[in-house]
């Protein structure tokens, strides 16, 4: 699966999906209803990191598959939604792998 551009991105999505999950369900009521915010620094910056990660990796992988404008519109738009990148893995990404 790491041997392709597209299997790098499938795991990718999938660690930002995951890290955004437990920013938003884990981290932020940690922070904001019990008053701890120090996951929220930790798990935000490996979030941040991976969205980055992500975010070059569609774009790597629109050049060398050669996806329309709209289809990365939509990968790139997966990664600001909560399950956003499981979808676009099922609906996207496997489809090209």
């Amino acid at each position: 699966m790491l041997k392709t551009n597209i299997g790098r991105l499938r795991i990718a999505g999938f660690l930002e999906g995951i890290s955004y999950l437990a920013l938003l369900g884990i981290c932020m009521p940690l922070k904001y209803i019990w008053g701890i915010p120090e996951p929220t620094s930790f798990v935000g910056m490996a979030h941040g990191i991976i969205f980055i990660i992500y975010c070059v990796l569609v774009m790597v992988v629109m050049i060398k598959h050669k996806w329309s404008l709209m289809k990365t519109f939509w990968a790139l738009l997966a990664s600001v939604l909560p399950f956003g990148t499981f979808v676009a893995d099922v609906r996207i990404f496997r489809q090209d792998s």
